[in-house]
């Protein structure tokens, strides 16, 4: 195809592909989808190689959130059945991120559920990345703690973070109806805080809101104008008890153009396989691997993922390998002058939607249609609320 060929080109030279190259993408057929997925994956391989990038989740506090984000588990209002609870002291979360750098993790992301941390927070977190960083030599940390004010970018950076991850998750035109209780806005200016303070930007979408093809194309093209050092892209997971429970809108297939689309505008950025992929992917995680090159190992925040020795199998079955503590993941152009010597990977985003989100959730979308693909029946059976880890008496899932 002409399009894949200028998309590769593109993505090789770093060039900004067209809006209407984006939504090429989206509107390709199933019969083009294997085409699709090794023409991203040639952009994925110049830039990453076959190496991929683990990322653990500590939720350092769950639930009780005074924000409205529709999609998020954790909201105000929500009746989804998650665990609450306050602050993890430093060497509970200390115990939980360890768990996650034996599986093979080399980034920790610290999510904790609100609008944004108080200066006693920000004490807090400051105190568990030492804590985490002295059980941890050389792990990477990652804060997800919701809209920042001013100086408390500068106070994590000082504290010895490395990323700080606050995804936009939807287009700005849709915002508003996925939150009231903040903007679009709000969070461009927090990603744009983090950046200045020296850390690595993390900011990422969520898939499956009921947004439409321009919805998506309009906040990877956002993402693109921040320049984040990683991109998690999330797929909703519609809790039960959430505004968006009946939001079933994704398919496997349509989940990888997604995915093949933010490698095409974003190439030689982190892509992060996040929240939702064992729901909405299901046995076509492996193909996903060629387009990004970070997932999250083992659970997220308020849902449980596969078995974390499950995700390793899968990256070896596929022919890839997990990207080792001594491997910088950025590629060199990208590493000059950030954050000193760390790789400004990034992390999950917070919360909810269960891989990436604001403070602690995942964030949802909006409206419009979703392609004109049949959406299968719901696997409903595949939302699993976490019962274990980190808020538990029961071991972490690494």
């Amino acid at each position: 195809m002409d399009l894949l060929t200028a998309l590769v080109d593109k993505g090789l030279r770093r060039e900004l592909p067209s809006r209407d190259e984006a939504l090429a993408v989206l509107a390709t057929s199933d019969d083009d989808l294997l085409d699709v997925v090794a023409a991203a994956g040639r952009v994925r391989r110049q830039w990453f190689g076959r190496r991929v990038k683990l990322n653990y989740l500590v939720n350092l506090k769950s639930g009780l959130c005074p924000e409205d984000c529709s999609y998020c588990s954790q909201r105000l209002g929500s009746q989804a059945g998650i665990l609450k609870y306050t602050w993890l002291k430093p060497d509970q979360a200390a115990a939980a991120a360890s768990a996650g750098v034996a599986g093979g993790a080399k980034r920790v992301c610290l999510v904790a559920s609100g609008r944004g941390p108080t200066d006693r927070d920000v004490d807090r977190v400051s105190e568990t990345i030492a804590a985490i960083k002295g059980q941890n030599e050389g792990v990477e940390v990652c804060a997800c703690l919701g809209l920042l004010s001013g100086g408390q970018a500068d106070r994590l950076r000082a504290a010895g973070a490395d990323a700080y991850n606050h995804n936009l998750n939807t287009s700005e035109n849709t915002y508003g109806s996925i939150t009231t209780t903040h903007t679009y806005a709000d969070r461009v200016d927090t990603v744009q805080r983090a950046q200045a303070a020296g850390l690595s930007a993390c900011s990422g979408l969520i898939a499956g809101m009921g947004e439409s093809d321009e919805d998506l194309v309009d906040v990877v093209f956002g993402l693109r104008a921040l320049d984040p050092d990683s991109v998690p892209v999330n797929f909703l997971i519609p809790f039960e008890g959430t505004p968006l429970a009946e939001e079933w809108n994704l398919t496997p297939q349509r989940c990888l153009r997604i995915l093949a689309m933010v490698r095409f505008v974003c190439p030689d950025a982190e892509v992060r396989l996040a929240g939702g992929r064992e729901v909405h992917l299901r046995t076509m995680q492996p193909l996903a691997l060629h387009l990004a090159n970070s997932i999250f190992l083992g659970d997220y925040l308020t849902s449980e993922g596969q078995a974390g020795q499950a995700d390793l199998d899968m990256i070896a079955d596929a022919g890839f390998e997990v990207e080792g503590a001594d491997t910088v993941t950025l590629p060199g152009h990208r590493r000059a002058g950030v954050c000193g010597t760390h790789d400004g990977g990034g992390c999950h985003d917070g919360a909810d939607q269960d891989s990436g989100g604001c403070g602690g959730c995942h964030d949802g979308a909006a409206h419009g249609e979703t392609g004109a693909e049949t959406v299968p029946a719901a696997r409903t059976d595949l939302v699993a609320v976490r019962r274990r880890g980190a808020g538990t008496d029961l071991p972490p899932n690494a």
